[in-house]
């Protein structure tokens, strides 16, 4: 979604340079585009919500799939239209020429990770504040956390870039380049921050979550004065100390994940992983040139649930990939059956230019790809409305997002920000009216809620009290 920054968080009393921002794409180039404002803030800058205040617009672009691709050109020429001088950044700019052959009056093209290019790109064509004159570095600093992009009660914690794998159907390491984590105590100090300021659930992301310290041979660093393991199990470790949710985004299923489970069972992070499975049959996934081993899988799904019951396990799958027969298929959906996993999202595939995959032989006709994935969608519903009605009856912990009249939106445990499903509250209708008893229900409270309803993707329950 593009997403112009908000002028009433953001805006200095100062006469500076206008920037105004839209980002697209992952959660990831959402982390990117938040670091690129935190700077320019810190220089003085006001980040404005629309284009006519603004005196640049820098445009953070997908680049992963063709549609978002269309969709990156199209939010820069709305910014050409409305602004006129516009900056453009993120995965889509490893390929400039992709971008000034359809748009060649946009200023600089810069690729992905590029924050400092970025900035001064800013600088170039709208000079930052002189201090002496405009900038009063006492009122107009950022927040110690940065500028976020997010609601106030969550954020993204992104702990490393780059990925080490080669999947057929991916140029992310091409765009991003190997595997390059964060320093452990860098990582942990931007979460001690983001909780000081009212974050209640961080959402751990990178490109492989679980590779985390692998290209540092996990090496030891240090915060609070004490040494952490620059590994996922020592980083999520120290996480659970802060006290907030800590939700774990893009594992791959490497064996040392079995040692995260405990801490979930423990309730020290959210029981809750996003695993992209991508497949079940040995043939696609060799292809994709991903671990092919589904039988171990569903061993390791089962022996997590043994260890954690309350896990919810969320991932995402493609179909019509290159070769994929209707055997093939049909085993993915026996696989679903099997697994039962809470969360499931599906793509139909699509060429990536640069991507190995391109080259397979057998690419499945659009039509049989939309007809599997009707398939997909329709089994795994039935699925996850199964799941979510073993829920009615007992009381789940609830993150509030929104309070309006109709009633209060929600996500629990079970549920990450954008992608599942929500919790949807409403007060007891027994109780007094006014219900003077009631505190006051805010975005970031986390409160009781007892679920009496539920449908294919959402809960429905009514509120018990905070926590």
């Amino acid at each position: 979604m593009a997403t112009l920054t908000d002028s009433k968080q953001q805006k200095s009393s100062s006469g500076s340079g206008r920037v105004g921002f839209v980002s697209l794409g992952c959660p990831k180039a959402l982390v990117d585009s938040e670091r690129i404002l935190t700077q320019l803030r810190m220089e003085g800058y006001d980040l404005v919500p629309n284009y006519e205040d603004a005196d640049i617009v820098v445009v953070n672009t997908c680049g992963f799939i063709d549609s978002a691709k269309q969709e990156s050109l199209d939010a820069i020429g709305e910014a050409l239209k409305e602004n006129g001088k516009v900056l453009v950044t993120g995965c889509m700019g490893a390929k400039a020429e992709d971008i000034t052959k359809v748009h060649p009056n946009v200023l600089a093209v810069s690729g992905p990770q590029a924050y400092e290019q970025v900035v001064s790109q800013v600088h170039e064509f709208v000079p930052p504040p002189k201090s002496s004159e405009t900038h009063d570095p006492f009122t107009d600093l950022a927040p110690p956390q940065g500028v976020k992009l997010t609601p106030r009660h969550y954020a993204y914690l992104k702990i490393s870039e780059g990925c080490n794998h080669k999947c057929s159907f991916c140029i992310i390491p091409s765009m991003r380049g190997k595997l390059i984590s964060r320093p452990v105590g860098g990582v942990l100090d931007e979460a001690e921050r983001l909780a000081h300021a009212g974050v209640r659930e961080l959402l751990v992301i990178s490109q492989d979550t679980s590779a985390y310290g692998v290209d540092s041979k996990y090496q030891t660093g240090f915060w609070q004065g004490q040494p952490v393991k620059a590994s996922l199990q020592g980083l999520c470790e120290a996480l659970a100390e802060l006290g907030i949710w800590v939700r774990l985004h893009y594992v791959y299923p490497y064996p040392h994940v079995d040692n995260i489970i405990p801490l979930m069972a423990e309730g020290k992070i959210l029981p809750y992983l996003d695993i992209p499975f991508q497949h079940s049959s040995l043939s696609v996934l060799k292809a994709m040139k991903r671990p092919a081993a589904t039988e171990n899988t569903l061993k390791r799904i089962a022996a997590w649930r043994a260890m954690c019951p309350d896990l919810t396990i969320r991932s995402t799958f493609i179909v019509g990939f290159p070769g994929e027969t209707d055997a093939d298929f049909l085993e993915l959906l026996d696989f679903l059956r099997e697994a039962q996993l809470d969360r499931v999202g599906c793509f139909q595939y699509s060429a990536v230019e640069g991507a190995a995959a391109n080259a397979l032989p057998n690419h499945v006709p659009e039509e049989v790809k939309q007809d599997r994935w009707q398939q997909f969608m329709a089994t795994q519903q039935l699925i996850s409305a199964e799941r979510l009605a073993r829920k009615r009856g007992t009381t789940q912990l609830v993150i509030v997002d929104e309070v309006g009249a109709n009633g209060i939106i929600g996500r629990s445990s079970a549920d990450a920000p954008e992608i599942d499903g929500n919790v949807h509250v409403y007060l007891d209708p027994d109780r007094d009216p006014g219900f003077p008893d009631l505190p006051p229900i805010n975005p970031g409270d986390i409160i009781e809620v007892t679920i009496n309803d539920s449908d294919d993707y959402d809960l429905h329950g009514v509120y018990v009290g905070h926590l």
